[in-house]
């Protein structure tokens, strides 16, 4: 993988995309999201990279762009994805960034960011499809409407009434796999006794069911149901927290920083024994394109935030039959 100082002229901004219908999870609703959009062009050839705030982390699209702007001058003056790891912390403005970098030296290479990335190819990948939280009976009725196109199914969760929300689920979709998201709901709750209720149910695997941070509740516990670290997981510093814990960490690029640390991430994660999801925040196609070459090594791909999305970049990731197909170089590497 080469990682040489690209001078570059960097340009950002804020896009907003609205969200088809809404997006509810345990902390709220969304309507549309902010995302901030970066791109990095020398003489011929221009890369592109973009990153969601991560709210729980305090980040704003506004905190988010500002941030990527204090590279200007560096990136004027050459910079790598090293030195990009090294000087900035993890978050979405280094995200937006390095996957800019991926993606302009690609181009200025003339082959594919997934071959700068060692891969010898990059394959369609079947996506989770997020149910939204709400009650039983609309949970239900989304599950329907989505199971004859995607054969898995993300549900949200929230702790009280869990039960009955997969109970009604499986219901809408009878055939359909299924995983969960607590978003950290089951804090303080019997977390084997929960994951116990859902095996009935067919459900494969479970996010984040405690607090980051709490993750030593899950000492000694032995859930029938694999569980998943997310907010518990950022980066690759954080594996050795999440070993014999879990059994698998949700990768996110803005999460983690981008692209080359996601790739450390999945690394050492799998060094550890540990499975892989991939996973995004709500974004469109330019941010899921970098998070497909992660998407090769993982069990479970989550990347439907274009899916969510009411509109989607000129050029974007072809969803089909539930299946994310790779991006063309006109959109990203």
């Amino acid at each position: 993988m080469s990682d040489q100082p690209i001078a570059a002229k960097l340009s950002a901004g804020i896009q907003t995309w609205p969200v088809a219908g809404s997006f509810i999870i345990a902390r709220g609703a969304k309507t549309h999201v902010d995302v901030v959009t970066v791109e990095l062009s020398d003489a011929s050839f221009a890369g592109h990279g973009e990153g969601t705030a991560i709210y729980y982390h305090g980040e704003t699209p506004q905190s988010v762009l500002d941030q990527v702007m204090t590279m200007e001058a560096r990136l004027r003056d050459g910079m790598s994805r090293t030195d990009l790891l090294r000087d900035m912390p993890r978050g979405a403005a280094r995200n937006a960034l390095d996957c800019a970098l991926w993606d302009l030296e690609a181009k200025r290479g003339g082959r594919p960011a997934w071959a700068l990335a060692g891969l010898e190819g990059i394959a369609p990948r079947t996506t989770a499809f997020t149910i939204s939280l709400g009650e039983p009976g609309k949970m239900e009725a989304d599950a329907r409407a989505a199971a004859p196109v995607y054969p898995l199914l993300k549900l949200k969760l929230a702790g009280e009434g869990d039960i009955d929300r997969v109970a009604a689920v499986r219901r809408g979709a009878p055939d359909a796999r299924i995983i969960v998201d607590a978003n950290e709901s089951w804090t303080g709750r019997d977390v084997a006794a929960e994951a116990a209720a859902l095996l009935p149910y067919g459900v494969e695997l479970i996010e984040q069911p405690v607090k980051a941070g709490f993750d030593h509740l899950l000492d000694g516990i032995a859930s029938p149901i694999p569980l998943c670290a997310d907010e518990s997981c950022q980066d690759s510093t954080d594996i050795a927290r999440c070993a014999g814990r879990y059994d698998a960490v949700n990768i996110k690029l803005d999460k983690a920083g981008g692209l080359t640390e996601a790739l450390r991430l999945a690394e050492k994660a799998r060094a550890q024994g540990l499975e892989l999801m991939v996973g995004c925040m709500l974004c469109t196609s330019l941010a899921v394109a970098p998070a497909m070459i992660v998407a090769q090594q993982a069990r479970w791909v989550d990347l439907d935030g274009p899916l969510l999305l009411g509109a989607d970049r000129d050029t974007p990731i072809a969803f089909e039959g539930g299946v994310a197909y790779p991006s063309q170089p006109a959109l990203w590497g």
